[in-house]
């Protein structure tokens, strides 16, 4: 597995395995599925509400957990530093941990800055390993980077062949901070998994569609989260480390962009309200 070094030193794999939108009910199984198959890396969040099946899975394993890399986040309604202490309490309490390795800011809304306040005492604490943002475009990360003792170490941004978001990640870059993609495969829309390019390089590499991303991603250095609820899929979106991409490919692959979300624009007042409500 390869690894991402963030800005405090700490190594994030660089490939993992996301519960978003998976039921609390199926979660304990998918998690145990997905570290069977050889996943370290678990995504969840408070909002999944799926944390404590996480953490049954992950209590089950036997795996060492020096060897796991568990993220979670903190929804806007416990933004502010007092509210964010206690939802990290619970999200530990829910997960059976004691610490985990990534906490972000789950949406670029409310009071992320009194959030942001509440993470550096967790990470100063040691309740965290890592702290950083989700859904926060350029201009509202390097505001946040400003004005903050601890920078941003991770953003977790939609990311996939249709929204590529190549400037995003220079200015990520420049500040320091590790691009992390949601929503790799696109959750299925504009037909990706039958995309003529992406089906001709699969092709060429005896691989599937959703291998060719994954190594998109890893390629260009990004962290990727895959979903999956069937063993088998898991399995194949793992093996993406016996390939890679050439420079042509990559570059037909760049002109898929649309530079454009296939889901909604967080900066809008559409989705203010909606994430808000």
């Amino acid at each position: 597995m390869d690894n991402v070094t963030l800005a405090n030193g700490v190594e994030m794999p660089i490939l993992g395995f996301g519960v978003f939108q998976i039921p609390p009910d199926e979660t304990e199984r998918a998690v145990t599925d997905a570290l069977a198959a050889g996943y370290r890396h678990i995504d969840t969040a408070e909002a999944y509400r799926n944390e404590a099946a996480v953490g049954r899975a992950i209590a089950a394993s036997g795996i060492p957990r020096d060897e796991l890399f568990v993220t979670t986040k903190v929804w806007i309604s416990h933004a502010g530093e007092a509210a964010t202490l206690e939802a990290c309490r619970r999200s530990l309490e829910r997960l059976g941990l004691d610490h985990v390795d990534l906490y972000l800011v789950h949406q670029p809304f409310g009071d992320y800055y009194g959030a942001w306040r509440a993470m550096e005492s967790l990470l100063g604490d040691g309740l965290v390993r890592a702290i950083g943002v989700s859904n926060f475009y350029p201009d509202r990360l390097v505001d946040l980077h400003q004005h903050v003792d601890v920078k941003p170490m991770v953003n977790q941004i939609e990311t996939h062949p249709f929204f590529q978001r190549a400037d995003d990640q220079a200015e990520m870059s420049a500040l320091g901070v590790a691009h992390e993609s949601w929503g790799g495969f696109a959750e299925g829309r504009n037909d990706i998994f039958t995309n003529v390019v992406l089906s001709a390089i699969a092709d060429a590499h005896g691989k599937s569609v959703a291998q060719v991303i994954l190594r998109w991603l890893i390629q260009r250095g990004i962290v990727s989260i895959p979903k999956s609820v069937h063993p088998e899929r898991m399995a194949e979106n793992f093996d993406v480390f016996d390939f890679t991409l050439t420079d042509d490919e990559m570059a037909r692959i760049g002109t898929l962009d649309t530079g454009a979300s296939v889901f909604f624009d967080h900066r809008t007042a559409a989705a203010a309200r909606r994430l808000n409500g």
